[in-house]
């Protein structure tokens, strides 16, 4: 029996690291487009006003996401908004899984101050202003007002970082309450997640980026994890109804949904290490 520590009716245990870990994973897989647009966002302002518009994002993305994952605790309890999330995750899955995956002509790289950059797949060379405005479209979650020809004023363009934050935090919310539950006693196991993903998305979306260098499928597999979820938010709501709350218990050991649903993720995050079919052969052939 695993040791519960409980304070102010929170629940501490061993396995809840692992559960953070997995969120932290997860949210830095899914922020490296976030990252990436809101940099691209800031670039329309002078230089000197860049990194000042990105520390106000910070703060704005810490305060959400306190507001947000209360919010979506509470609302969660209602069976309604179970099918609205996963529905919603399924939808963004598919969305980047199926359609967006083969539109991209940007590759994310490493500049050389360290920050996220596009640069053309075939050629290397760095996108021009239309076509990083087309990325930015592309792989924001929102429509985005177009960038200005001359540069743009500084306090509409901090409005946009934020409302770009929140649209892209609300999946990886959404997720770490589908992965952990609507359990109010693991409330600070979906905090932790999300502010630390928060901070790795800032000051370590690099990390990141060089792990996708290293491991191609490990973006596709964080999509394949949103999939997973979503659906599990999905079975919940059809299956798991007031009278019978527990008809389907995806967070006892003694269930088999337990079991299915966490070798499920445990397969899909492997698949994330799996070379690409070209490095296979290449390394045969070496």
């Amino acid at each position: 029996m695993l040791a519960v520590i409980d304070i102010y009716g929170q629940t501490l245990q061993w396995s809840d690291l692992g559960m953070i870990g997995l969120l932290v994973l997860l949210e830095g897989a899914l922020s490296i487009d976030n990252a990436l647009v809101l940099g691209l966002l800031a670039k329309r302002l002078p230089k000197e006003q860049q990194r000042k518009a990105l520390t106000y994002g910070l703060i704005g993305a810490f305060v959400f996401r306190f507001i947000a994952v209360f919010m979506a605790a509470l609302l969660l309890k209602w069976r309604i908004v179970k099918l609205l999330g996963g529905g919603y995750l399924v939808y963004i899955a598919v969305k980047h899984l199926f359609f967006e995956s083969h539109e991209d002509d940007g590759e994310v790289h490493v500049s050389a101050e360290g920050e996220p950059v596009l640069l053309h797949e075939r050629t290397g060379e760095p996108l021009t202003p239309e076509e990083e405005e087309e990325e930015i479209q592309q792989r924001a979650h929102l429509p985005l007002p177009r960038r200005p020809r001359n540069y743009a004023k500084f306090w509409p363009t901090v409005f946009v970082i934020e409302m770009t934050d929140i649209a892209f935090a609300v999946d990886s919310i959404l997720a770490a309450i589908g992965v952990v539950g609507s359990r109010p006693s693991k409330l600070w196991v979906i905090i932790a997640g999300g502010l630390l993903g928060v901070i790795l998305m800032r000051f370590a979306a690099v990390i990141f980026i060089k792990m996708l260098d290293r491991f191609p499928r490990f973006g596709t597999a964080a999509y394949l994890l949103v999939l997973v979820i979503g659906g599990k938010l999905i079975i919940d709501w059809w299956f798991n109804t007031p009278d019978h709350p527990h008809a389907v218990d995806f967070h006892s050991p003694s269930s088999p949904a337990f079991w299915i649903f966490w070798g499920l993720m445990a397969a899909t995050f492997a698949t994330g290490f799996l070379p690409k079919k070209h490095e296979r052969k290449h390394d045969a052939a070496n």
